[in-house]
């Protein structure tokens, strides 16, 4: 099957085939003069013999320089393109890593605010419960206290975020 050749190869070639037809024919085209009258300039450039071959050696020569040219340039082009992709998948991939340990960080930050939290609940707990048990051991014994003495207790309880403070004040009437 044919493939169709772009634009300038196909100017290229055009050129190519004129430059090798006057090669093979040794056909000098004449160039335009004014009323035809050929100077002395145009007739002092009649090819020499070996002409032919030193012409057609150096446009072969040409020509495969062009195809190398040509071929160096896609390979370099070629080449630019799997860099790009390669740096911009070293870019996501480093993207990636960043975001997992981001998201670790942030988990590990997160457990160690809730275990704190939770550390800080059981205390306050804890010491809540200390003050309850302690005002019920005062209660039962106040009681018994309280039909000896007919004696008022007034208490005060404050709860800050380090300790529990109750106070307890014994009135006599």
């Amino acid at each position: 099957m044919h493939q169709r050749i772009p634009l300038a190869e196909e100017d290229f070639n055009n050129q190519l085939n004129r430059m090798t037809r006057f090669v093979v024919t040794n056909h000098t085209p004449s160039p335009p003069t004014p009323n035809g009258i050929m100077n002395k300039v145009a007739m002092a450039k009649v090819p020499r013999k070996g002409y032919k071959e030193s012409s057609s050696i150096k446009i072969q020569a040409w020509w495969r320089g062009t195809l190398v040219r040509r071929t160096l340039l896609h390979a370099a082009l070629r080449a630019w393109v799997i860099q790009c992709w390669w740096r911009q998948m070293l870019e996501k991939q480093l993207e990636r890593k960043q975001k997992a340990v981001l998201i670790t960080y942030v988990k590990k930050e997160w457990a160690v605010v809730k275990l704190q939290s939770l550390i800080r609940m059981w205390r306050i707990h804890w010491r809540y419960c200390q003050v309850l048990n302690a005002i019920n051991v005062i209660q039962c014994h106040w009681k018994y206290h309280t039909c000896q003495t007919c004696a008022v207790l007034r208490g005060h309880c404050v709860v800050t975020t380090t300790h529990l403070q109750f106070r307890i004040e014994i009135i006599n009437p």
